[in-house]
């Protein structure tokens, strides 16, 4: 008997790899005899090391051989011989593996070039605040009941052994990084925040091993034992399995505030030059958002954020009120 497959397509960031678990949580609740396949850039495909419901991890290396892997994945994908095809990338690439896949029935958004070719199209519009994963929702909105089903992730028992060691008494994680500089708190900011960090806790920076020297600046400005810098020694799922149990994690808008949301952790998620409308915003029970009080015209600048203020000036973040991220601790 054939196995009847749906290949999920996500080739974008960390974030909204992560965001698309809420869409494979609903697959799996309702069809749940079908497996299920997702497709994601290297190296994103961590997120899915043991993931209970996904049968096969496609990797598209986009770094070297770009188009030459293109066609290869379209090949792969070909051969699977999917039923259903969810496209939650709006790129020309993307739109390609789908209408060539060879699936029965195509879904995805119509910013997508290819998507007059899809079986199924919804919008995607960005502003009017609705989350990134409702919007994901919709593709299917019109399979099966329509039910708001979280982002979640499934770090492994060799995951928490690895953090183990770091999960003692009371402590918080700090992400301070982000590809777009007008997304960062400053570090001193950061370094006036934690200054009121109790003897007894503990703080644990996080990031990637680009990160280490922001991570490291923060820390020597604190000069406390109990503040120790991880950037690029732990995975996505082990920083997920570290932020699950902290008395707080703080993050800025960027993918470590949706392992939070993945996990159910709190967080707490600087937003200076995005704003919540957007729709990626946290959704852990208790999160919230701290941004700037200041109606400023020319926020925000950018979907994404920038390398550096357009204006010189970023009042986004330097007019945040610290004492509102005191409290959180």
């Amino acid at each position: 008997m054939e196995i009847k497959k749906i290949l999920v397509l996500q080739t974008a960031s960390i974030g909204d790899v992560i965001l698309a678990t809420s869409l494979i949580e609903k697959l799996h609740k309702d069809f749940a005899n079908y497996s299920i396949d997702i497709l994601v850039k290297n190296p994103n495909q961590s997120l899915f090391t043991d993931h209970p419901f996904i049968r096969k991890v496609i990797v598209w290396n986009k770094k070297n051989g770009k188009y030459k892997n293109l066609f290869n994945i379209i090949k792969q994908v070909r051969q699977e011989r999917y039923t259903y095809i969810f496209n939650l990338q709006r790129f020309l690439s993307s739109g390609l593996i789908t209408v060539l896949a060879g699936a029965k029935i195509t879904a995805g958004f119509n910013k997508n070039p290819l998507s007059i070719c899809f079986k199924i199209k919804k919008s995607h519009i960005i502003k009017d605040g609705m989350h990134e994963i409702d919007r994901n929702l919709l593709l299917i909105e019109d399979l099966c009941e329509k039910e708001r089903v979280l982002p979640k992730l499934y770090p492994s028992k060799t995951d928490y052994e690895k953090v183990n060691i770091y999960n003692k008494g009371v402590y918080y994680t700090l992400s301070p990084s982000s590809l777009w500089i007008t997304k960062r708190l400053s570090i001193n900011k950061w370094a006036n925040v934690f200054k009121h960090l109790k003897e007894d806790r503990y703080l644990y920076l996080l990031g990637s091993k680009g990160d280490w020297n922001l991570c490291e600046e923060i820390r020597k400005k604190l000069n406390n034992n109990n503040i120790i810098n991880l950037a690029g020694e732990l995975s996505l799922l082990q920083s997920a399995a570290l932020m699950q149990n902290a008395r707080m994690n703080f993050t800025c808008d960027s993918s470590p505030l949706h392992l939070c949301s993945a996990m159910n952790s709190p967080v707490t998620a600087v937003f200076c030059s995005t704003v919540k409308t957007f729709g990626f915003y946290p959704l852990s029970d208790n999160s919230v958002v701290i941004e700037t009080k200041e109606n400023l015209q020319c926020r925000p600048c950018n979907l994404h954020g920038k390398k550096e203020c357009p204006l010189k000036h970023f009042k986004c973040s330097e007019t945040i009120d610290e004492n509102e991220l005191i409290a959180r601790l």
